[in-house]
């Protein structure tokens, strides 16, 4: 298919040209979600199952649409949809609605939206807008990166107030991949690097305890087993224990006798770990990993920049979604409540990943389109 014939697709022609390999991955990844959850509700569908279906079955139809927007709508709206986002996260810091000793949110009633979710998706479409306007040359300019420094530091800061430490590290971990594939020099990120291990110390105090506690419970979990290492020591108890195969649906132990907290959302991989074993655990991430390759090669085949900036700036979010997720209930990284995608149990994120997916399948679909750096459509 030429570029110029993907210019004057129908709704049929897009439908045909949408990745269904892609959808199956992510409908496969959202129904072992729901039958996580209906094992970790007891066999029930109350209270998590039967809404986490629902949900995922509202945010799957919204991923199908999505795929038939063409990119260059996303490229005109990337700023305005930023600047929304970021009003709503100003909101949340004046009038949000508290949790968990967090204020996060924003209660519309019907719906409790988390805004800071929202800005993984419009913080890569404002960044991939921005370098899509400029050359090589003009990358390499210091003072060219301020905007979009300040871009990603201004929501990293509201997030950071909340407080929401893990959903800051992703804003920033995503935002640094995007700046790196569009040219920014290596040594520009050692010096930032640099700059951050000296301000590490002063970082160390104004932490809240919490977040102290889930550090040096990361250091050394069995100097408060029964306290800020509880958590992690039984993810451990439940990963070890479900063996090669697993102890079988709905016979994990440690999450049916309600040892392990939080089986619902941060450490939903830990329920499938123990009931289906090293086999079950290796086969989701075996999904993950096909779904990045996915979202990577789209990356390499669109022929705008700003389609790949997104697509890349996607996918990285979602693998350090998986990366982050994993790594916390193994122990090999400090717990911070980064929900495994597609199936922990949530609202805004379930929304977020699969308005992501979306995007990644649209710009899969209009890939062949080329835009200019001033925005038109090059034939």
């Amino acid at each position: 298919m030429s570029h110029l014939s993907s210019d004057r697709l129908s709704i049929l022609d897009k439908l045909t040209l949408i990745n269904w390999g892609l959808v199956a991955i992510i409908l496969i990844i959202g129904l072992i979600g729901v039958g996580l959850l209906y094992s970790a509700g007891g066999m029930s569908w109350t209270p998590w199952a039967a809404a986490q279906a629902t949900r995922f079955a509202v945010g799957f139809v919204l991923m199908l649409l999505l795929a038939l927007v063409d990119i260059r709508f996303w490229l005109r709206s990337a700023y305005p949809l930023y600047g929304f986002i970021f009003l709503l996260l100003i909101v949340v810091e004046i009038m949000g609605h508290v949790g968990m000793g967090a204020q996060r949110w924003i209660n519309l009633g019907f719906f409790v939206l988390q805004p800071s979710e929202l800005m993984k998706i419009t913080l890569v479409l404002a960044l991939a807008k921005y370098f899509h306007g400029l050359d090589t040359e003009e990358v390499a300019r210091p003072l060219v990166l301020i905007p979009p420094i300040l871009m990603v530091a201004a929501p990293v800061g509201l997030v950071l107030l909340q407080p929401n430490l893990g959903t800051a590290t992703l804003l920033l971990l995503a935002s640094a991949a995007m700046f790196f594939v569009a040219g920014v020099k290596w040594w520009k990120f050692a010096l930032v690097a640099a700059i951050a291990c000296i301000i590490l110390p002063f970082a160390w105090e104004h932490l809240h305890d919490y977040q102290k506690a889930r550090l040096m419970t990361f250091i050394d979990p069995n100097a408060d087993p029964l306290g800020a290492g509880y958590n992690i020591l039984q993810s451990k108890i439940a990963l070890g224990s479900g063996g090669l195969f697993g102890k079988g649906f709905g016979m994990g132990t440690q999450s049916q006798l309600q040892f392990l907290p939080e089986k619902h959302t941060d450490f939903i991989f830990v329920v499938l770990s123990e009931e289906f074993g090293l086999v079950g655990a290796l086969g989701l991430l075996l999904l993950y990993f096909l779904l990045l390759g996915y979202g990577y090669m789209i990356a390499l085949s669109s022929r705008s920049q700003f389609a790949r900036l997104t697509s890349f700036g996607l996918t990285t979010s979602f693998f350090l979604y998986v990366f982050v997720n994993v790594g916390m209930v193994t122990g090999t990284i400090p717990v911070v409540g980064i929900p495994l995608p597609l199936v922990s149990y949530g609202g805004t994120a379930m929304l977020t990943l699969l308005i992501g997916c979306g995007l990644l399948l649209g710009i899969s679909v209009h890939r062949d389109i080329r835009i200019s750096r001033t925005g038109n459509t090059e034939f």
